[in-house]
Order: structure tokens, then sequence, then C-alpha cells
């Protein structure tokens, strides 16, 4: 089941696919986090952790959640929660995405593995919700 899928809403339609497509591959519920962002909140993302309070969270102004090309998603625990250490979650999502883009007929890039050579934080990749049409 996908929990505030309405966070779907301006994505594009086969990314909401992939999305949908995904949580029925999975035993957990799926959030979705973030779907499309105004630049207003790229901008305040990204003063976040240099000139705002909190740790740095995006390293761009220019991401694709503006033009609805990303989704941010998570497995969520039982009492309804996000384990973020939990990097076998965020795992299991990512295959399940990456089956379900297949069906879908897309290709997926995930901010766990930028450089997409299949080693997920090797080079200190930490955005693992993060994945967007490749």
């Amino acid at each position: 089941m996908i929990k505030h899928g309405e966070r779907l809403f301006g994505v594009d339609q086969r990314l909401q696919a992939v999305v949908r497509a995904a949580a029925q591959l999975v035993p957990n519920d799926v959030l979705v986090i973030e779907g499309v962002r105004t630049l207003d909140r790229q901008k305040q993302l990204y003063a976040q952790g240099r000139t705002a309070p909190g740790a740095i969270c995006t390293w761009t102004l220019q991401s694709k959640h503006i033009g609805g090309l990303a989704v941010d998603v998570a497995l969520l625990e039982a009492d309804g929660s996000i384990d973020w250490k939990a990097t076998a979650n965020f795992d299991r999502l990512a295959e399940a995405m990456f089956t379900a883009s297949r069906q879908v007929g897309v290709r997926l890039r995930w901010g766990a593995d930028w450089d997409q050579d299949g080693n997920p934080r090797e080079r200190g990749e930490t955005d693992s919700p993060h994945f967007e049409l490749a």
C-alpha cells in the first residue's frame, strides 16, 4: 500500500506507475516522502546546512523534483516510522523500484548509486529514498 499517494500529484506518469508497481512488490507500506518541488522549496533545502540550520540534504538547485521527474520514497516499519539507518530496507525498495521500472519500460537512477555502477553507497552516496527518471 502507498501512504501519502497524493504527493505523487504532478510527478511524471511513468514514475508514478513505477512507484505504484513497486509498492505491490514489497511487504511493507511505501511512504511517498516528496514528489514535485517548487524552486523555492529546492532553494530552501539547498540552504539547509549552508546558510540555514540543519544538515546538508541536497547538492543542487536543479533537482529533477522541480520538473516532476523524481520522487523520494521509503518503506514504513510496522509502527509507521522510517528506519533511516536500515539500508537493507532501502535496498529492498530499490530492488522493487528497478523491477517495476523494467515492467513500465523506463530507466531509473537511484540516489544511493548516482554513478549507476550497481554498488550502492560506495562513494558516500546517501540519498537512498531518491529515484529519478534516467
